[in-house]
């Protein structure tokens, strides 16, 4: 099965168009993946909405802000201006999660004009790659009527599944 969750950051403002045939609007974006390791470059990827999200895509979504994307993905075949042809990834949306809280009031935007909020810096962009799975964010903190106890961080049991003997250097298998 196809399905694919992905988080990226907008690097270009979705363009909508028509088909010929049934008028269905069908938007474009190009959007950043990072990579899996830190030294890994990040990718980049066309999506590709159709029907009512490619309306909510041109309405709610801005240059870089984050998004999680949920849909399918697809290699399209290119022919370069050389004659050369190239593969390219394509993500098909099915569903918008945005992560900035932009994006999620359409109508504050109208009232009053908010920045846009700036990307980070990044390095020039390679092929596409798969986001890395993040470590959760931390709790925030807890109020100052929250017992001591209470508001320990959890102790984890990093011992052992096996108890180890005096014979630490035989396995037991």
């Amino acid at each position: 099965m196809n399905h694919c969750l992905l988080e990226v950051e907008v690097l270009e403002a979705p363009q909508v168009r028509y088909t010929q045939d049934s008028q269905t609007p069908v938007a474009e974006m190009a959007v950043q993946i990072e990579g899996l390791r830190p030294d890994d470059p990040p990718g980049q990827l066309k999506v590709v909405g159709w029907g009512n999200l490619a309306q909510d895509l041109q309405n709610r979504v801005q240059v870089g802000q984050r998004l999680v994307l949920e849909g399918r993905l697809r290699m399209n075949t290119v022919t370069r201006q050389d004659g050369v042809k190239e593969k390219r990834a394509e993500f098909t949306l099915a569903r918008l999660h945005p992560l900035t809280p932009s994006a999620a009031v359409p109508q504050a935007q109208s009232q009053a004009p908010a920045p846009a909020p700036q990307p980070a810096p990044r390095p020039s962009a390679g092929p596409a790659t798969p986001a890395p799975r993040r470590a959760p964010t931390p709790a925030p903190s807890r109020p100052a009527s929250v017992a001591p106890a209470e508001a320990a961080a959890p102790v984890w049991d990093t011992s052992p599944l096996v108890p180890l003997g005096d014979d630490d250097d035989d396995i037991p298998f």
